[in-house]
């Protein structure tokens, strides 16, 4: 069986799936968002708006058919101009909401749809925290296919049909990994971070086995074997593009491993620590608690349910 590193994490992170919808513009709008956990994401449907992200890149332009990502929590503001007073989306009147559909100013000039969605997993920052304040999808498939998953997203939040719960998750699956996927084609070699790796073949060979034997005792020149490189070439480019060493990427790898599952089933702690490599139970309640801050078995007291969000658009 392949080892997929990326559905390993994202299977882990567990993304939690908020509401959906969209916007009708119209007249002088700006439109001013809070800062926010998760990932946001826009498709323009129709006219034109500016977008301006906090400390991150210069206000970019969006024209019709145009998608963009918002991975890393920062305010932003998106604006008919930037010059116009923004007002916050939590000032909007509930009578100016339709079926998730915002009226700004009568509408009729530029329409856009939505979302948001955040992780209930630990260790977010190992998928979000080195990605860029605007991720611009430019190829016409990759932008077909985030418009089709926003507005079927849209139809199964709002319809009230059974099942659309998991039909939603499942869309905002898709969606993350179509956008981390773009983040590695156009990324690599330009930043520092966890993906950024998968996109290297060598290293994301050594990472695939670290994946498909995580208790296993590994050392630094087996790692380096299965890139096939030089023990030192292999530390220092792993660690140039992950931004850690391959042995604190290991440790990490096992405690994302452990929390899952002490918080999903009811393993004793003595096992989940023998099968990811640990001589004894202290000996991996140390490492625990030194990475994730609290003891295996306080940790796994935690209430691992996600809770739901409340029934506003983009967490208003």
């Amino acid at each position: 069986m392949m080892v997929d590193p990326l559905s390993d994490v994202l299977t882990l992170l567990t993304p939690k799936t908020y509401i959906a919808g969209g916007f009708d513009f119209g007249g002088k709008w700006a439109l001013q968002f809070e800062k926010h956990s998760g990932l946001k994401y826009f498709a323009l449907v129709s006219g034109s708006a500016w977008l301006a992200v906090d400390g991150g890149q210069d206000p970019i332009k969006l024209k019709t058919g145009d998608c963009v990502l918002l991975p890393n929590g920062r305010r932003f503001l998106i604006a008919r101009d930037l010059a116009f007073k923004p007002v916050g989306i939590a000032t909007l009147p509930e009578d100016d909401w339709n079926g998730g559909i915002a009226t700004v100013n009568g509408g009729g000039e530029t329409t856009m749809l939505g979302g948001h969605f955040g992780f209930a997993g630990e260790h977010v920052d190992i998928l979000l925290g080195s990605m860029p304040a605007i991720i611009r999808l430019r190829d016409e498939d990759d932008k077909t296919g985030l418009r089709w998953a926003l507005d079927r997203m849209r139809q199964e939040l709002f319809g009230a049909q059974p099942g659309a719960r998991l039909i939603v998750q499942h869309l905002a699956h898709l969606m993350l990994v179509q956008a981390l996927r773009l983040y590695l084609a156009h990324g690599v070699g330009r930043e520092v971070g966890w993906l950024f790796a998968l996109g290297d073949e060598r290293i994301a060979a050594a990472i695939g086995a670290i994946h498909a034997s995580p208790g296993r005792r590994w050392t630094l020149p087996e790692l380096a074997q299965k890139a096939e490189m030089s023990r030192s070439k292999f530390a220092l480019k792993f660690k140039s593009i992950s931004g850690a060493s391959p042995i604190e990427y290991l440790t990490r790898w096992r405690m994302m491993i452990a929390c899952h599952r002490l918080t999903s089933g009811t393993e004793p702690v003595s096992r989940i620590a023998h099968s990811l490599g640990y001589e004894s139970e202290a000996a991996f309640s140390t490492a625990f608690r030194r990475l994730i801050g609290c003891s295996p078995r306080q940790y796994s007291l935690k209430d691992p349910s996600l809770t739901e969000t409340d029934n506003e658009y983009f967490s208003r």
